[in-house]
């Protein structure tokens, strides 16, 4: 399966422009061939914390945007947004998932960044999400996600590519890198890393978006501070030969 990331710049808090600015670079993903689009953590806002001013129904602008583009142009494509349900005082950070028939579901984030307030402005989720999508079973993880290892263990045997959103800042960009390729080796899976470039709310965003395959090894990466669509190609058969040749999850009992 063909995967597009989408390695762009945020407008802060102005979603309107930033649909304006995703679209042509999707429909151009779409046309290369892409059947899986991927944007960044909240593509429509950037990392904002003020929630009581960027937070959408279920059924919001942004959701809205990624339905009809899933729609219009016969792709998957996610990205996240800030959701707030009903009955809720917060809303959850949710990558949302948008299939060629306007169906939707949602991987709400888990680990909220509390070094940047992210606690105290969203609710965490809880349920991993894990979709097949042309043959190829995608799990999807945002951000500070990154960080827990043992999420992505639990759920690599039913995993061909971990997808990560993200709004990673420039100043830990080795980070960002080294823990993508820790989470590929650790699982012999496919792990796709989405990032943001620009600047947002006085931080700076470099991107590195990439895709490392189940030995570890760079096969596509973005060039550093360009808006640019990265395409690349996910082959399940690779992480079954990976697995078969190099069981030690298995030989060690885990």
């Amino acid at each position: 399966m063909k995967v597009a990331t989408i390695q762009h710049d945020i407008v802060w808090e102005q979603p309107e422009k930033n649909f304006s600015l995703l679209a042509p670079l999707i429909e151009q993903a779409a046309g290369d061939g892409a059947r899986l689009v991927v944007l960044s953590e909240l593509f429509s806002n950037g990392f904002s914390m003020n929630t009581k001013h960027i937070s959408e129904a279920l059924d919001g602008a942004s959701t809205q945007f990624l339905i009809e583009q899933a729609n219009e142009l016969d792709v998957w494509i996610c990205g996240s947004v800030p959701i707030l349900s009903k009955g809720n005082d917060l809303p959850h950070n949710s990558l949302v998932l948008a299939d060629p028939d306007g169906n939707t579901l949602r991987y709400e984030k888990k680990h909220l960044f509390g070094y940047a307030g992210e606690d105290k402005h969203y609710v965490g989720g809880s349920a991993p999400l894990t979709v097949e999508i042309e043959g190829v079973r995608c799990s999807f993880f945002i951000c500070f996600d990154l960080r827990f290892g043992l999420d992505f263990w639990n759920i690599a045997a039913a995993t061909d590519v971990f997808i990560v959103v993200a709004n990673w800042p420039e100043v830990r960009r080795n980070h960002w890198k080294s823990l993508l390729k820790a989470r590929a080796i650790e699982n012999q899976a496919y792990v796709l890393g989405v990032n943001r470039i620009g600047e947002g709310n006085g931080i700076s965003y470099s991107g590195d978006s990439r895709l490392y395959g189940p030995m570890g090894r760079i096969i596509s990466k973005a060039n550093k501070y360009e808006t640019q669509i990265l395409l690349s190609d996910i082959e399940p058969s690779t992480v079954t030969k990976v697995r078969s040749d190099f069981p030690f999850r298995w030989l060690n009992g885990c």
